[in-house]
């Protein structure tokens, strides 16, 4: 995974100093306070995923304007903030990529509303663009996006969610930004409908397979590597795929305890273990794995239309990245 990782940032560093200078250059919030609140989170690290897919799909396309296409990029980190502070409030969470969450620093309704300005940004960029398709896939990812919030909310502690409804939930919350990312830098690169789908296809299948990860790497890292409490999606009531697939398989004394465990809601470092040993035994952890796996072979497979083109390579190798991150 290092190796691939440093493979990856050697290929793409200057599209990511292209991406830092157009976070900052295109945020001009008139009050310092929502400066600093959106900095809190934007400048706190991040992998800047979302706008270097963007880059990336464009650059594929056959698209030069590289100052151009960062500015427009930054939708998609500026979504992608304005989302997590608001989840971190729904949730109450105390972390965020190492810090504090904004909510705790200044207060609830100041990070909901930076949030807001966020996403209000988000769409003043993609009006930039001059195009009607950008504006309504950005459109269209924010409507998901919520929608895939609201359907985890009415899930929390949810011990009969199938794996359906959990998959329709991550496609909402995280997918279709991967998916908006691609499409948009075909789109403003003029590409045709059939390279607009295959980027499509690549953004959905990739963005499921970073979830997953995410979501076992919640029971297989520590909290200093993760930048949040390891646990959290279940002390929050979240049930992601390794759960539901282990209460699925589990039998008697052991699914007991594990449901037992899991409405409580609070429990010890030690029982934390016993339950992601449990996991592993009835097969979550490697179930998600193999669904993760089959994600990243698909994105890598909408990607073949676009032959051997030297700018392909830098997005399979985030494929087999995302996959590296879950095995």
């Amino acid at each position: 995974m290092t190796d691939l990782k440093h493979k990856i940032l050697s290929a793409v560093r200057d599209d990511l100093t292209l991406i830092e200078a157009a976070l900052v250059e295109n945020l001009h919030p008139q009050f310092d306070l929502v400066r600093q609140v959106a900095g809190h989170l934007l400048f706190a690290g991040g992998k800047r995923l979302r706008p270097l897919l963007m880059l990336l799909s464009a650059r594929l396309c056959g698209y030069d304007g590289e100052s151009r296409a960062a500015d427009y990029a930054v939708i998609f980190e500026y979504l992608h903030a304005a989302t997590l502070i608001h989840d971190d409030v729904v949730d109450g969470a105390a972390l965020r990529r190492g810090r504090q969450a904004a909510h705790h620093v200044w207060d609830p309704p100041t990070a909901v509303l930076t949030g807001d300005f966020l996403l209000a940004r988000s769409l003043s960029l993609a009006v930039r663009t001059g195009l009607t398709e950008v504006m309504g896939v950005i459109a269209g990812i924010t409507e998901q996006m919520s929608q895939g919030e609201i359907r985890q909310l009415t899930h929390k502690g949810d011990l009969t969610l199938t794996e359906a409804r959990y998959l329709e939930v991550i496609r909402c919350k995280t997918a279709v930004l991967f998916q908006g990312a691609c499409r948009v830098g075909a789109l403003i690169a003029g590409a045709t409908k059939t390279h607009q789908e295959a980027l499509d296809s690549y953004g959905y299948h990739l963005g499921m397979a970073f979830q997953m990860a995410d979501d076992l790497l919640d029971y297989t890292q520590e909290s200093a590597v993760l930048g949040k409490a390891a646990g959290a999606d279940l002390r929050e009531g979240k049930l992601t795929l390794p759960v539901i697939r282990a209460l699925q398989k589990a039998e008697g004394p052991d699914k007991q305890w594990m449901t037992a465990l899991i409405r409580r809601g609070d429990f010890s470092a030690d029982e934390f273990g016993a339950l992601v040993a449990l996991m592993a035994r009835y097969g979550g952890i490697d179930y998600t794995r193999q669904r993760a796996s089959e994600h990243v072979r698909k994105a890598k497979t909408s990607l073949e239309i676009f032959g051997g083109a030297a700018s392909v390579a830098p997005l399979r190798d985030i494929a087999d990245y995302a996959w590296s991150r879950a095995s």
